[in-house]
Parts: C-alpha cells; sequence; structure tokens
C-alpha cells in the first residue's frame, strides 16, 4: 500500500484525488489544505474545493494559513510517516524540513511541459503566447521554484479556440492518470527522474488585473489569444463609453489586413468586428459592466452601436 498525503486547494486539484482514492494500492492518509475564505458578493466564507470533496468521502483535512510555521501540522505529518505527499495547486511553499517528512518524496503536478512555464500561470500564459502545445508534469519537489526532477510528461495540443478553462479542465481529467503511474515508478523504483535543461526554462508569471485591458494595436490573433486565456480571472476587457466591457467569446477575420486599431468596422448577427494593426477581431459574447453575460450583438443594439466607433 502506497500511503499519501495530499496537498491541493482549488477545484483543478479534485479530480486527481477523486481517482486516486479509487486505486486500491493508493491510501490517502490526509489532505491539508488552505484555510477557508471569504467568497463571493455576500464575502461568505468558503471552504476550498478538495476540503469539500474529502471531508464527504472521509478523509482527514487539515487547513493552515503557513505550513511552513505550523509546528503542530508539522508533527501531525510526521506521525503519520507517509510515503509520498503529492501536491497539485497547492498555494504554499514548502520548507525542506516539510519535503524531508515523507519516506520517499514530495511529487508535484505542474501544468506545463517544465522546464517550460515555471511558476504561477503556466496554463493561461501558454494560451496568452498562442502556443499550439502544453502538457503536464510530475516532478520531485525541490525548494527552487518548479526545478525538480522530471518523473513524467503527457503532451495536450492547444486548438484554436481553447481558453483557459477548457484547458485546465483537460489537464483535471489527465492529472490522476500521470500521478499514479509516477506514484507506482518511484515506489517500486522502476524509473528515475531526469534532471531539467536549464537553458530552456521560462516562468510564467502571474497575471494581475491590469493585464486584462485589450490593447488594440495589437493584432486579432493575439488579441483572441488574450481573450481566451482570461475567461477566468482576470478577464479580458476594454471600454466604451467610460463603461467598462469584459470579452468573453471572440474569433479572428480578415487576420492578414490592417484597420485602424480599435474602431468598430461592422455590425452583424455574428457579432461585432474591431479593427486591430492585423486582421479584424470578432467579438462574439461580452458582459457590459453592472449587466449579465450576453451576445455581442444583442448588446449592439441595446446601446445603437455603428460603424465607426471606437473601443478604448
Amino acid at each position: 500500500m502506497i500511503n499519501i498525503v495530499y496537498m491541493a486547494t482549488p477545484q483543478i486539484a479534485v479530480n486527481c484525488l477523486q481517482k486516486l482514492l479509487n486505486f486500491n494500492d493508493i491510501n490517502i492518509m490526509a489532505v491539508v489544505t488552505q484555510p477557508d475564505r471569504p467568497c463571493g458578493r455576500g464575502k461568505k466564507l468558503t471552504p476550498p474545493p478538495v476540503k469539500d470533496f474529502a471531508l464527504a468521502h472521509d478523509i482527514d483535512v487539515f487547513q493552515t494559513e503557513s505550513i511552513k510555521n505550523d509546528e503542530a501540522l508539522k508533527n501531525k505529518l510526521k506521525s503519520l510517516n507517509p510515503d509520498f505527499f503529492v501536491t497539485f495547486a497547492f498555494g504554499q511553499i514548502l520548507t525542506q524540513e516539510v519535503l524531508d517528512i515523507p519516506k520517499i518524496a514530495t511529487v508535484n503536478l505542474h501544468a506545463s511541459l517544465l522546464p517550460k512555464y515555471r511558476g504561477a500561470n503556466p496554463i493561461q500564459r501558454a494560451i496568452y503566447n498562442g502556443d499550439e502545445e502544453t502538457g503536464v508534469t510530475t516532478m520531485l519537489t525541490v525548494l527552487d521554484l518548479d526545478a525538480g526532477d522530471i518523473c513524467k510528461q503527457e503532451k495536450i495540443k492547444i486548438s484554436q479556440d481553447m481558453t483557459d478553462a477548457e484547458l485546465m479542465s483537460i489537464i483535471s481529467d489527465k492529472a490522476p492518470f500521470i500521478m499514479y503511474p509516477t506514484l507506482k515508478g518511484l515506489y517500486n523504483k522502476l524509473f528515475e527522474p531526469v534532471k531539467q535543461d536549464e537553458s530552456l526554462v521560462t516562468i510564467a508569471k502571474k497575471f494581475k488585473k491590469e493585464d486584462s485591458k485589450i490593447d488594440w494595436t495589437r493584432s486579432a490573433q493575439e488579441l483572441h489569444n488574450h481573450v481566451r486565456s482570461m475567461t477566468t480571472w482576470p478577464c479580458a476587457a476594454t471600454m466604451f463609453s467610460g463603461k467598462n466591457i469584459k470579452i468573453l467569446q471572440t474569433s479572428v477575420v480578415e487576420a492578414d489586413e490592417a484597420f485602424p486599431c480599435g474602431e468598430i468596422v461592422k455590425i452583424s448577427a455574428d457579432g461585432i468586428a474591431v479593427g486591430t494593426k492585423k486582421g479584424l477581431l470578432l467579438i462574439k459574447r461580452l458582459k457590459p459592466e453592472g449587466k449579465s453575460e450576453m451576445d455581442a450583438y444583442a448588446w449592439s443594439n441595446g446601446v445603437k452601436l455603428k460603424p465607426g466607433q471606437i473601443f478604448e
């Protein structure tokens, strides 16, 4: 029996936990996650998704603001004497003291093909940069950010219109089926992890709210990548008549022609075609400030939008 403590927080990590429970040679000893946080307009205290799932399946849950400073939790984890810690979007930095607790290793699942996109935002950055391929990697956790030896990798094709939410779902589905053979292989010494090529390292910095603003002087393809990389948070946005407009779904038309940047060129049932330095960005769905998500053409009718007007 392979004994593990699972350290994770968001929804993307729930499926991996669920599937690992189904393997009869895996024993989930406990889950470690972040504290409950205020959420939504009412700021209601809300548990992390991983906590909800664990409690529903009678798994012990430990919550901490900082595992490195939580002496009681560290002592508890030492008493469990697990073979592995498994981390997946846990959201806390582990110290060497914590990494030394499991008998075999701490294994992390990272949502990129390391060493590309080390850091906090690999899923969104891959789409934002227009990559046609990404993947998932299991690696041994070390103190340096996402720098540990690679155990296993699986590639994922990024389609032209794939969003960050869709890619997150695919990675969530694939996670347990790369993590399980990793744990089995390490436990039974069936493979040797491989060092990362430091010359190929790139960093996926976390997006900030100000990164959401659409720059109409970029190409339509770049802006389409921008929009589909930010359907979760922060959402791609522009301004019209002093109001913030979140852009939720787009496509590229007339990709090679130059147009006045930010100018509304055409309005049709298909959407609102906006000029860029290279091509038209067709806005299909949007969310006006203070209103619900809607079809772009319906919004254009409501505000009596006309060609020649400008998105800021």
